[in-house]
């Protein structure tokens, strides 16, 4: 009888989480089109700053479906916008082959960087494979290696010898490896592992702390680097470090299907992520009223 109440408690309180969450989460999204990502990145790009853009499926998009909005927002972008690069997500892809070299191709011929998204630990393998099967140079492919995943240090020795470009953060999902492993501390030691020996890193964080120690450590070792920051959460703090210390800044675009970056699992584990939903269903709103007025 308690594990049903259990249960039906847990049910209830997703039923409520989600529809807010889908409604929070359009803060993080340019919207559902290339044109509401290239927006923004027009906007970035004549401010003097690079962009990121992804595409940022639903659970029924097919791959062919994600490459050929992928394709579409690597073409629009790079008639308009001078920096930015492509993120994809090797699972939306079915980690098919064919598809990602399409999207590989125009890539090339466009000398435009194609840079892989972190997704979950099991995930890792297979999306390390693509990139190690990528017929572009080195500088123009690039993984995302999490500190909360055990295996990431050696995948940072791994992009190292390639040249490969790497973004670095926390990671939101846990390492069923090492579910202790704390994320700062992992942030760090990959920062440790790749300064003064990797061709690029990207340290993509909003915490101002760590974004201090890890970029101190990259421009003291003179390693090419930047600040990566996610369209929709606070940027001043993070910003501010990066400025301080000369360090160039991107912002992540994503369009397509909006996610929040914080899941009902965190809010248990987190009150104040009960207060950050509350505080992005308002952004939502104020973003919904601007669309709206928008000539």
């Amino acid at each position: 009888m308690e594990a049903r109440r259990i249960e039906s408690l847990k049910n209830a309180a997703t039923s409520l989480w989600d529809p807010l969450a889908r409604r929070a989460s359009r803060a993080y999204s340019a919207g559902p089109e290339v044109e509401d990502a290239l927006r923004i990145c027009r906007a970035l790009s004549a401010a003097g700053t690079g962009s990121i853009v992804c595409f940022w499926n639903a659970e029924d998009d097919t791959p062919r479906a994600v490459t050929d909005r992928s394709i579409a927002a690597l073409e629009a972008c790079a008639r308009e916008i001078c920096d930015f690069y492509i993120s994809i997500k090797a699972p939306a892809l079915g980690y098919d082959y064919g598809l990602f070299s399409e999207i590989a191709a125009i890539a090339g011929a466009l000398g435009v960087r194609l840079h892989f998204d972190a997704q979950r630990p099991e995930t890792v393998g297979r999306t390390r494979s693509l990139a190690e099967r990528a017929s572009l140079g080195p500088a123009l492919i690039g993984v995302t290696l999490p500190g909360r995943f055990l295996r990431s240090l050696d995948d940072a020795a791994w992009a190292t010898r390639r040249g490969i470009a790497v973004r670095v953060v926390k990671g939101q999902v846990a390492d069923p490896a090492a579910p202790a492993l704390d994320p700062r501390q992992g942030v760090l030691a990959l920062i440790d592992q790749l300064a003064g020996r990797a061709a690029h890193v990207g340290v993509a964080s909003h915490d101002a702390p760590l974004v201090q120690d890890a970029l101190s450590r990259l421009v003291a070792t003179k390693t090419p680097c930047e600040l990566e920051l996610l369209l929709g959460l606070p940027l001043a703090p993070a910003l501010g470090v990066a400025r301080r210390l000369g360090v160039p800044v991107r912002i992540y675009v994503p369009f397509g299907s909006s996610r929040l970056p914080y899941h009902l699992s965190d809010a248990r584990r987190n009150p104040r992520v009960l207060s950050w939903l509350v505080r992005d269903v308002g952004r939502s709103l104020a973003l919904d009223i601007e669309r709206f007025a928008r000539p």
